[in-house]
């Protein structure tokens, strides 16, 4: 039984994810946890075939905890149990996929700090979690190392930047309280106050993650003066958990860092909704957005949350005209932009909500709009244009609509309008429901789409579209293995126009993969 947050595909592609960066023996042990969920590794030695012993699969664990995509827990026994509580692991099918996307990690810390500060994250994204020490030594080690004053300054802007942490706690103690029945007796009031994590995973992660003065302790160490401390006031979060006691007077070399994938996705998530309203507003409107998104990042709790803090015209301002475009503007402009952006229509949500004399992004609104533009485009692909409008014209409706009247609203034959709905919902996007009436034989149909099932549906087939991708880059990659050992100025005639073939077949199966990846980030990440 798979879980309910991955699907089929997303598990088929996962587990090739990790068999193709390391090996069968780890894809076993990691289908194992994305199949059943949290287990032993003595649950897991049982469950994976029986030629791998459970040293082996301790080992394994190990080697997917050092990258990322496992982490271990324990659950807290039952009050009065003398049994000690097990140690369990579960898969991050998060960070696996994240694997696939190492690329656009470095473009945005590229874009952001340069390509020095992407060097660095690079050799953590690729061996998972390293030392500054271990940094350092693995610069002296390249073709063209840059020093270790050039790392360690390279080392402390990502982690002013957030985009690399300490690494978690390598097997927090979840309390037994907290799951099973027991929450169900909390009070009204309490249930207001008190907000329970949506899955086990999360629960987990939050157990795992420190507070923010020893995840990214230079922060907070730099004195308000420093170019490492980014507005302390705004950065700074109260610790919510318990933490142990850690020396953080500096980046010592025994401490153990990794990539932060929460503030690189966010980042990625911010550019995604800047660009969608450029699409749909202006560049102007875009300019704003970003300034806005700029003030309230350091204060996002999360990745995917509906709405960011709430922030006023003066510091969209204040930041706006630190670009060489928003110089260019004007307050009134930006109003009017403001004004833009907290308009909505039939057709488009307002972006933005004004709220006194401040403004807060909704990313919901923002997100949910290049969502319904993907599933729109897909089911004109797949179906047709009678078929796209049907579609439309029902996510509009949000509710049943019966075969005529959606027929009369899409302008398509009432005799054709049928057969159409009926493929869509053989596919899984459309819902039917039959509604009898007395004294009539036939029953009428009504239709839906429910977008949360549309949107896991196209989700399995992106997954299954880039596993495709992948095995098939995989294939050609192999078919011309020896020709790829040879020196690429040594090629002549014959031999030059298959390696130039080879590339050009290479570049479009990793482009395409690349902006189905932009795809699958929108409905799973953002």
């Amino acid at each position: 039984m798979t879980t309910t947050t991955t699907t089929e595909f997303g598990i088929v592609y996962g587990v090739h994810i990790i068999t193709s960066h390391f090996g069968s023996v780890a894809s076993k042990v990691c289908e194992c946890l994305l199949r059943k969920g949290p287990l032993s590794s003595r649950e897991i030695s049982r469950l994976a075939e029986s030629d791998i012993n459970h040293t082996k699969v301790k080992d394994v664990l190990y080697l997917l905890i050092h990258h990322n995509c496992v982490q271990a827990f324990s659950i807290e026994p039952p009050d009065g149990s003398e049994s000690k509580a097990t140690v369990q692991y579960i898969a991050l099918f998060s960070n696996i996929i994240h694997r696939a996307r190492y690329n656009k990690f470095s473009k945005v810390v590229n874009e952001v700090l340069g390509s020095q500060c992407a060097g660095v994250l690079d050799g953590l994204l690729s061996n998972g979690r390293l030392t500054l020490e271990q940094m350092i030594y693995r610069d002296g080690d390249s073709n063209k190392p840059i020093g270790s004053e050039a790392i360690r300054d390279s080392f402390e802007k990502l982690v002013a930047a957030r985009f690399v942490e300490r690494v978690p706690s390598p097997e927090p103690l979840l309390g037994n309280k907290d799951d099973g029945p027991a929450q169900k007796k909390r009070g009204a009031k309490a249930s207001k106050i008190f907000k329970e994590p949506e899955s086990l995973e999360d629960r987990i992660l939050e157990a795992a993650t420190p507070v923010d003065s020893i995840r990214f302790p230079m922060i907070f160490e730099q004195g308000s003066s420093s170019t490492l401390a980014d507005d302390d006031d705004r950065n700074i979060s109260e610790g919510k958990r318990k933490q142990p006691e850690v020396d953080s007077s500096g980046p010592s070399n025994e401490v153990i860092w990794r990539p932060n994938f929460e503030e690189l996705v966010r980042r990625l998530r911010h550019k995604a909704c800047v660009e969608i309203v450029k699409e749909r507003r202006d560049e102007e409107c875009a300019n704003v957005l970003k300034a806005m998104l700029e003030v309230g990042r350091s204060q996002e709790k999360k990745v995917k949350t509906d709405k960011s803090v709430p922030v006023s015209m003066g510091s969209i301002y204040e930041e706006l005209i630190k670009t060489d475009a928003g110089r260019e503007m004007t307050q009134e402009r930006v109003e009017n932009c403001l004004l833009q952006l907290s308009a909505s229509s039939s057709y488009l949500p307002a972006f933005v909500i004004e709220t006194d004399d401040s403004y807060i992004v909704d990313f919901k609104s923002i997100i949910s709009v290049a969502q319904k533009d993907e599933m729109e485009s897909v089911v004109m692909r797949r179906y047709g244009k009678e078929a796209f409008r049907m579609f439309r014209y029902l996510s509009q409706e949000d509710r049943f609509v019966e075969t005529d009247k959606i027929a009369d609203a899409a302008l398509t034959e009432k005799k054709d309008t049928p057969q159409v709905l009926l493929k869509m919902w053989k596919d899984g996007y459309l819902h039917m429901q039959k509604l009898a009436v007395t004294g009539v034989y036939m029953p009428f149909l009504l239709w839906k789409v429910n977008k949360l099932i549309v949107s896991r549906q196209m989700l399995d087939e992106m997954y299954h579209a880039s596993l495709n991708l992948s095995l098939r880059l995989t294939h050609e990659t192999d078919l011309e293995k020896e020709l790829l050992l040879l020196p690429v100025e040594k090629l002549e005639g014959a031999l030059k126009e298959r390696r130039n073939k080879y590339r050009a077949k290479s570049m479009l199966l990793t482009s395409t993969r690349f902006k189905l990846d932009d795809a699958i980030m929108l409905f799973h990440d953002f």
